[in-house]
């Protein structure tokens, strides 16, 4: 897609956005029977074809909208109307949208491209495609080209990955794949098999790897800025392939979606991808500790007792509890090894963070009112929103364990997603502006590309714009 600062005399296709109140004092310059199927109603869309073409008439509801609720009402035009839509130079008319929100409208329109696999034959994604729209500069309408184009191909590497299924995303498929992707963007890749990992002494994320038929791949991705003092922010995604729940064995019912456990990996990707691409001006470590959580005669067993990173002794009562122990060892050795302004871990953690919440946002902890405070603010401004839950020492005494430093679970059958993140906390070193988030809710579930449940690309558009607007 060309975003271009122009107006020929004829145009055979246009999009013309309308809130109700635009509607309602401009109607009367149009055909009267297109006001008896359109009235500006959020996601409304009426096609009038005529000699000249076809105009795309698109509602945006109330103009008390929000900038995300642009970008909701272009994907899902963009989604729906695919078939239709032409590669050709289009009018846009809109002048009452400011630069944000267009902004938002071209990243709706491209981010509604996306079906699995991703490829780009939608007419957004054709070179002949150019969206016309006078009431910016041509400087201005190339950087939204720029950061639209390059949130979503972070975003669709996210999506992708999630909704791959398991047997094509095995350790050494997503190892080969982030290989070539640091090449790409040139970010320094580390990666520690089964032996190092050994000798660094991550016993908590092997524990989970050693009932793998593939070998351990504990990630490193480092990108870096040329901006000196640059803020660093340290991000870790729980990487789990595929989960079986290993011993303590997950029910059969919807055992198909646990391809999606890697949601909290995909999104820090495609935040790589996205800074890589515009070049932000702060450095990220992203740790990715990946492996499946697999049936073996290797597996890890209910009261097996392992050593973190961090020295600290675990009892294990639920290998289906698998993520917090390969996250504490991602928190703790990228906490040990590297000085970060901000540490931030995103996990499909728990199904109590689902129960509470559905798919309306994350649950989050933080030992930070700075940080807690960016995030939820991020999260009102994208829509991938975050909820504020306690961390309260009280929550400590339930993983205490009679034969090690701790349980990796509770026995009460309560609050298991703040269980989980009083667990991490053990694990971060006194690090003074951490955050976990839960996103076992919001990273797959009902969308509009398909029809079982899918990858929703969360988390991406909410780390992207924490890190550009607190850099």
């Amino acid at each position: 897609m060309k975003l271009i600062n122009k107006k020929n005399k004829n145009y055979t296709q246009v999009f013309h956005l309308f809130t109700e109140e635009e509607w309602a004092k401009t109607s009367k310059n149009f055909n009267k029977n297109i006001s008896t199927f359109f009235t500006g109603k959020k996601h409304e869309v009426f096609v009038n074809a005529h000699e000249e073409g076809i105009t795309y008439f698109i509602g945006l509801g109330k103009s008390t909208f929000q900038n995300f609720e642009i970008q909701q009402v272009a994907a899902k035009f963009s989604q729906t109307q695919k078939e239709k839509l032409q590669a050709v130079p289009t009018l846009a008319l809109a002048d009452f949208l400011n630069e944000k929100q267009f902004e938002e409208f071209a990243k709706g329109l491209l981010s509604g491209t996306y079906n699995y696999p991703f490829e780009k034959k939608h007419a957004f994604w054709n070179a002949k495609f150019e969206l016309h729209f006078e009431n910016l500069s041509q400087k201005k309408l190339d950087h939204i080209n720029q950061k639209a184009e390059a949130l979503i191909n972070g975003q669709t590497a996210c999506q992708d990955w999630l909704n791959k299924p398991a047997n094509l995303k095995k350790p050494d498929i997503l190892s080969a794949y982030l290989k070539n992707l640091s090449k790409k963007y040139d970010l320094k890749y580390t990666a520690f098999n089964r032996k190092k990992c050994e000798e660094l002494g991550l016993g908590a994320y092997l524990s989970v790897n050693q009932g793998s038929a593939y070998d351990a791949a504990f990630t490193i991705l480092e990108y870096k800025t040329t901006v000196k003092n640059a803020k660093t922010f340290g991000l870790v995604g729980k990487c789990i392939l595929f989960d079986t729940g290993g011993i303590s064995i997950k029910s059969s019912a919807n055992l198909h979606y646990m391809k999606s456990d890697m949601g909290g990996a995909t999104a820090v990707l495609g935040t790589l991808i996205y800074a890589a691409e515009m070049q932000l001006p702060v450095n990220i470590i992203a740790v990715l500790p990946i492996t499946d959580n697999a049936i073996s005669e290797k597996a890890l067993l209910p009261s097996d007792v392992i050593t973190a990173y961090n020295g600290k002794t675990i009892e294990v009562l639920d290998t289906d509890a698998e993520g917090r122990l390969i996250l504490a060892d991602g928190l703790s050795y990228l906490s040990k090894n590297y000085k970060t302004d901000y540490l931030i871990d995103l996990a499909t953690l728990t199904g109590s963070s689902v129960r509470m919440f559905g798919d309306t946002c994350a649950a989050m902890f933080s030992n930070n009112e700075e940080l807690k405070n960016m995030l939820i603010k991020t999260g009102d401004q994208t829509n991938q929103r975050v909820w504020n839950l306690p961390l309260w020492d009280v929550w400590k005494d339930d993983i205490q364990s009679d034969v090690a430093d701790m349980k990796n679970i509770s026995l009460k059958p309560v609050g298991d997603c703040i269980i989980a993140a009083k667990f991490l906390e053990q694990f971060i070193e006194n690090h003074p502006k951490w955050a976990h988030l839960d996103i076992a809710g919001v990273a797959f579930g009902t969308v509009g590309y398909a029809k079982e449940k899918a990858a929703t690309g969360y988390g991406v558009q909410l780390l992207v714009n924490l890190i550009e607007n607190y850099h």
